[in-house]
């Protein structure tokens, strides 16, 4: 295969790569927590995820991608014990961040997986998740980069498939752009309804909280599987 044949075969990534340094705290709950609820997502694996064994039970799954310090998704797992949380990132301090709170509220239905989000969600099974969040995805504000976003037809429609009939995919930026981007791609899909626009309870995000300092409006996208 020539380098453009593999250039070309390489999935386009809808995020930046980002590392950065783990506290102590992070490290530590890294280290305690991460052989029972950590999950490597590894590029072209497409073996199927058995959810139920991954949480121990089985329980209605919430997968939310790009959790970025995970108090959110921590806040929502402690509000809804009934509900399995599958978090998935690439931030290394973000994913420590999220164990250490899962250990010190005791939280047992939150798996927190690492890698690209779209290879995770290509291993979970049609029909397997109750709800999808991506909450605050890099808006890529330059034209040139508008491919790297994760809300295009491809990939909604994926995450479509995932859901239960009647599951929810939820959405939201403080990017007006985007947001209007994002209603045209969701609209288009034939399988979708938009809901209320309401975000129903949705903790904010430290995200969420700079945008508004920064006066950005808010957008929430709320769509159910028909």
């Amino acid at each position: 295969m020539s380098e453009t044949e593999t250039a070309a075969a390489r999935p386009i990534r809808t995020f930046h790569p980002r590392r950065g340094r783990m506290s102590a705290r992070h490290f530590d709950a890294h280290a305690a927590l991460w052989p029972k609820f950590g999950l490597t997502v590894t590029d072209g694996d497409r073996s199927a995820l058995d959810l139920a064994e991954l949480f121990g039970r089985s329980a209605p799954v919430v997968l939310e991608i790009g959790f970025g310090m995970g108090d959110a998704t921590a806040a929502m797992a402690a509000a809804e014990p009934g509900r399995n949380f599958l978090g998935v990132e690439v931030h290394t301090p973000g994913i420590g961040n999220l164990l250490a709170l899962a250990g010190e509220l005791g939280l047992t239905n939150v798996r927190v997986a690492h890698g690209d989000a779209m290879q995770l969600v290509h291993r979970i099974a049609p029909g397997a998740l109750d709800a999808v969040h991506v909450f605050f995805p890099d808006p890529w504000p330059k034209a040139r980069h508008h491919k790297r976003r994760l809300i295009q037809p491809g990939n909604v429609a994926l995450l479509r498939e995932r859901l239960r009939p009647g599951g929810v995919l939820h959405c939201a930026t403080d990017w007006p752009e985007y947001a209007v981007a994002m209603a045209e791609t969701l609209d288009a899909d034939p399988e979708l309804r938009r809901l209320a626009a309401a975000p129903h309870g949705r903790p904010r995000t430290k995200f969420e909280q700079r945008g508004t300092a920064a006066g950005r409006p808010i957008t929430d996208l709320r769509y159910e599987r028909a």
